[in-house]
């Protein structure tokens, strides 16, 4: 009688959609659109909390000119937590070189530079580009030495991740907004010929240069805004906007939120149109911990109307 009175129940149902001016059709796009979103929020959480994702971050320890010896003896420059070896090995800083030496108990067994046995080797790291950078593995630990640059000069950092990190061990989920497709817009895009450069300033005080190929201009609510990216890898077809808006005083972290797309419908050197989805903007890393360098909006990123949607605040 219930699944009989629900059945009579049906054109009733699509009468009201079509009243309220949603088809069907509609409707189950509405639906597919927001399975696709809580898809990709899980694959999100699903990065975030590998065993090397950004809450696995542990230690961020600025490398000084010389020597700087590293493991979990008190004697060391950089001390890591236990049950990592007492003496891992000596990170030798000579200029823009970082050089891998073995401690003068060797290297252990299982310490691996790439995958491979550790040997003395200098140590890649390029400034903005930290995926170029070799990680040194041992145990639950994941290194590697990173680039930045400030008012100084150029400066050095060892990064180091543990698979039992406390970010991973007090992981409580992430709080988001409700999809609104509403803040889903297709933008045109404006290339750059020859693409400009932008320094972008970080939490940390570091800085660095990077490529802004072009600008994308949308309107919301009658108003016409424009934002740029950065090109992070050119054989990566993703463009990176580092964006805040006015939901950063109340709901969302306060610094910025990262929006990464894909490229313009025709390319970065022809002027196309590019889909902004809003629902898709994502915590920097700095906002799970104290141990990430994170870029800060540049001042034409920073739009002067809310965006409340995609990811909020981690920490109250």
């Amino acid at each position: 009688m219930h699944f009989k009175t629900s059945i009579l129940r049906i054109p009733y149902l699509l009468t009201f959609l079509y009243l309220l001016n949603f088809s069907p059709a509609a409707v189950a796009q509405d639906s597919t659109y927001t399975r696709d979103l809580l898809a990709w929020r899980a694959d999100y959480v699903a990065d975030l909390v590998k065993p090397d994702g950004w809450l696995s971050l542990a230690g961020l320890e600025w490398l000084q000119p010389g020597d700087n010896s590293f493991g979990s003896a008190a004697d060391n420059k950089i001390h890591l937590s236990a049950p990592a070896p007492a003496h891992l090995g000596i990170l030798r800083l000579e200029g823009s070189t970082v050089q891998l030496l073995a401690p003068k108990s060797g290297f252990p067994k299982d310490f691996q530079v790439a995958g491979q046995p550790a040997q003395p080797q200098s140590l890649r790291a390029e400034a903005g580009n930290d995926k170029l950078s070799p990680h040194l593995t041992i145990g639950t630990l994941n290194m590697y030495v990173i680039r930045r640059s400030d008012q100084k000069g150029e400066r050095f950092a060892l990064r180091i991740k543990d698979s039992q990190s406390e970010g991973l061990k007090n992981f409580h989920g992430l709080a988001w907004f409700q999809p609104n497709q509403r803040y889903r817009v297709t933008a045109t895009w404006t290339p750059y010929s020859p693409h400009r450069s932008v320094t972008l300033a970080t939490l940390l005080g570091t800085s660095y240069t990077a490529d802004v190929p072009g600008a994308a201009e949308f309107t919301l609510d009658g108003k016409s805004y424009r934002v740029e990216p950065v090109l992070e890898d050119p054989a990566v077809p993703k463009l990176f906007f580092v964006l805040r808006d006015t939901t950063s005083s109340t709901s969302t972290y306060p610094a910025c939120r990262f929006l990464y797309t894909g490229f313009p419908t025709n390319g970065l050197e022809q002027p196309g149109e590019l889909v902004l989805d809003f629902n898709h903007l994502e915590n920097p890393p700095c906002a799970y911990t104290q141990f990430a360098t994170c870029p800060l909006p540049p001042l034409g990123n920073r739009l002067p109307i809310p965006l409340p949607v995609g990811e909020k605040r981690y920490h109250d």
